[in-house]
């Protein structure tokens, strides 16, 4: 099933839904050049499939299929069932490519880069934010992993320490909501960054946030007190990682992330920047990295 989504960025974004094998609705929207290669983008949190408005104009330029879900509980997908973990979502992703028609199997060798990364053989993934956990879950074998202003669990970031209080971050979110609708887009983008955007931008976001919240805002309670309790998951074997992530990023600090892929898991490159602005100045290096 394929709607249009209204106005500006969002005219090119289309949202398709898959039916999962025990009748759950995955909601996902399919943006930039359709026939690029496919790239799995995975929003933050709280986020949606509109962030696809967000990343499109710049991955048309640069080639790239963005296919990008709802998580469960978020804009149109369902509610994940009873015992849903993070380690599920690789399960639901693959049947959103089957029903996309996309490949999740190897496709080649181990051939690399100019930069000495191997090529990724299967699709890529990409996380912003709290879809970071999320893209590594989902990532198999030998596919590319692309991390934007990650978040590493367990994390001490203000979202996860108010997780800890019963019906604190459901009730932020439902008086925030109401807020950010009154206050314009720029509330919303206060959240994340602190330069100007032009409006294109700024639209884009705070409809992927009110999307977000579509059902309440019990799956971002859920995730964050995921992030403060779980530890990372470690990328799946010969996958590769790489994660550009802001020096003055305070949603999510720069450290752990070095402390994580200090371990051996990827590189990390650093940007003289903030939560989104990491995003807006680097995409595009992210999705030429990320498709090889």
């Amino acid at each position: 099933m394929t709607t249009r989504e209204p106005t500006a960025r969002r005219r090119a974004v289309s949202t398709r839904e898959c039916t999962l094998p025990d009748e759950r609705t995955l909601a996902y929207a399919v943006a930039g050049d359709p026939n690029g290669d496919p790239l799995v983008v995975h929003h933050g949190t709280p986020g949606s499939r509109l962030f696809a408005a967000v990343c499109g104009p710049i991955a048309t330029e640069a080639g790239v299929r963005l296919v990008v879900p709802d998580r469960p509980g978020y804009g149109k997908s369902s509610p994940p069932p009873r015992g849903w973990s993070l380690g599920d979502w690789q399960t639901d992703v693959r049947e959103l490519l089957a029903t996309e028609g996309t490949t999740t199997e190897p496709t080649g060798g181990d051939a690399a880069d100019e930069n000495g990364d191997a090529r990724s053989a299967g699709v890529p993934h990409v996380g912003f934010s709290g879809g970071g956990p999320f893209a590594l879950a989902a990532a198999g074998p030998d596919d590319r992993v692309g991390l934007v202003s990650t978040v590493v669990p367990p994390a001490e970031t203000g979202l996860a320490r108010l997780a800890a209080v019963p019906f604190a971050v459901r009730l932020l979110f439902r008086l925030s909501k109401p807020l950010a609708r009154v206050r314009g887009s720029e509330a919303v983008i206060a959240q994340y960054t602190d330069r100007e955007v032009p409006a294109a931008v700024a639209d884009a976001v705070a409809a992927d946030f009110h999307e977000a919240l579509r059902q309440g805002a019990t799956a971002v309670a859920r995730e964050a007190r995921w992030f403060g309790e779980v530890s990372i998951g470690r990328p799946p074997r010969r996958a590769t990682v790489r994660a550009w992530h802001g020096t003055d990023d305070d949603n999510a600090p720069i450290e752990p992330v070095r402390e994580h892929l200090d371990g051996g898991d990827g590189r990390l490159t650093s940007v003289e920047s903030d939560h989104l602005g990491t995003l807006l100045d680097r995409q595009r290096e992210v999705f030429e990295w990320a498709i090889g």
